[in-house]
C-alpha cells in the first residue's frame, strides 16, 4: 500500500525512462538534471514481478532493481501526474505486444520452413497457352473517317442545287429558241443534229487485200 509510504518526504525524486534491449525493457531512474543512472529494473515480461502496481492508488508502483551484480531489492516509485503512470503502463504494454508479434512471426516462419515446400516450375515438355485473341491493337483509330458506303463502292454525289429529292417536280423546261423575224418555227430548229452513221465495216477484213 502506497500510503504506507513516506510520501512526503522521498528518499530520491529524478526523472523515469523506459529503454529495450532485444525483448527485454529496462526502467531506469536517472538524475534529471546529469542524466547519471541511479537504479535500473530489467523487465523480462509484463505484468511481473519486476513492476507491480499497488492496490491502493494507480500512480505507485513496486520495481526490483538490480545492480548487475546478482543483488536485487523492491523499491517503491510514484508518479505526481497521473497521465504519467498511465504513459508508463502504455510503454511496457506496447513493448511486450511487440515481443508477442515477433515471436508468432518467427514461429510462423519456421512452420513454413519445415512444411511441405510447393514446386510450381514447369514439368519437362509442359506447356502453357495463351489467349490473346482479344488483344487487338489499335493504331490511328482518332485519326481516320470512314467513308461513305455507295454503289460498287462509288460514293453517291449530292443533288445539283435547285432540284428537290423526292418531291417529283420535274426541273424547268428551258425556254424557246429566239425566232427570228420571217422565219417560221419548224421542227429542225429545235432537234438536235444526230451524228452521221458509221460505215460498214468490210465484212472480208484483211482477207480481201490477199494476193491469190
Amino acid at each position: 500500500r502506497a500510503a504506507e509510504w513516506q510520501l512526503d518526504q522521498p528518499a530520491w525524486s529524478g526523472r523515469l525512462r523506459i529503454t529495450a534491449k532485444g525483448s527485454t525493457a529496462f526502467i531506469k531512474l536517472e538524475d534529471k538534471n546529469s542524466g547519471e543512472l541511479f537504479a535500473q529494473a530489467p523487465v523480462e515480461q509484463f505484468p511481473g514481478i519486476a513492476v507491480e502496481s499497488v492496490t491502493d492508488s494507480s500512480r505507485y508502483f513496486v520495481l526490483r532493481i538490480e545492480d548487475g551484480n546478482g543483488r536485487r531489492a523492491f523499491i517503491g516509485v510514484g508518479f505526481v501526474d497521473r497521465g504519467d503512470a498511465f504513459d508508463f503502463n502504455v510503454a511496457l504494454q506496447d513493448h511486450f505486444k511487440w515481443v508477442k508479434q515477433q515471436s508468432e512471426l518467427a514461429r510462423q516462419a519456421q512452420d513454413l520452413e519445415q512444411g511441405p515446400k510447393l514446386d510450381l516450375g514447369f514439368k519437362e515438355g509442359q506447356t502453357i497457352k495463351l489467349n490473346i485473341a482479344n488483344m487487338k491493337k489499335k493504331e490511328g483509330a482518332g485519326n481516320t473517317r470512314p467513308c461513305p458506303a455507295g454503289l460498287g463502292g462509288l460514293s453517291l454525289l449530292p443533288p445539283p442545287p435547285g432540284g428537290k429529292s423526292g418531291s417529283g417536280e420535274r426541273p424547268a423546261s428551258l425556254p424557246p429558241p429566239a425566232r427570228l423575224p420571217g422565219t417560221p418555227i419548224t421542227d429542225s430548229l429545235l432537234s438536235w443534229p444526230q451524228p452521221a452513221a458509221a460505215p460498214a465495216a468490210d465484212a472480208w477484213g484483211d482477207f480481201a487485200k490477199a494476193s491469190g
